[in-house]
């Protein structure tokens, strides 16, 4: 398929698209990644931002490492947005997991 992209000068309009994609992809792991998990999952768009970059940096081929390098980007991007989603719900605009609430309130009224 990339002989068929070079062939025909289609690699950056690929490389657009998947970017388009991939930016889409993130957008719903961030909202449903805050719902379920809360902030915590901001460690794990560290840590799958740091395995991209390391991808990015080993392949070889100009096109997969730059998706990759676009996924590294777009995870590290996602632990800003997920400050900014607590913030969201906090403000009401989106929905808070109701069973996360209460696991989180058990928590705090044990410790007082």
């Amino acid at each position: 398929m990339l002989e068929f992209l070079s062939e025909y000068r289609l690699e950056g309009l690929f490389v657009g698209l998947c970017t388009f994609l991939i930016i889409g992809i993130y957008h719903p792991l961030v909202i449903k990644g805050e719902y379920y998990f809360g902030e915590k999952i901001k460690w794990w768009f560290l840590v799958a931002g740091i395995i991209f970059l390391a991808g990015s940096l080993a392949v070889e081929g100009v096109v997969a490492s730059a998706l990759l390098g676009v996924a590294s980007f777009s995870s590290f991007w996602s632990i800003k947005e997920v400050s900014e989603q607590v913030e969201r719900v906090r403000k009401g605009w989106f929905p808070a997991n109701p069973e996360r609430v209460k696991s989180e309130e058990s928590r705090v009224k044990g410790e007082e």
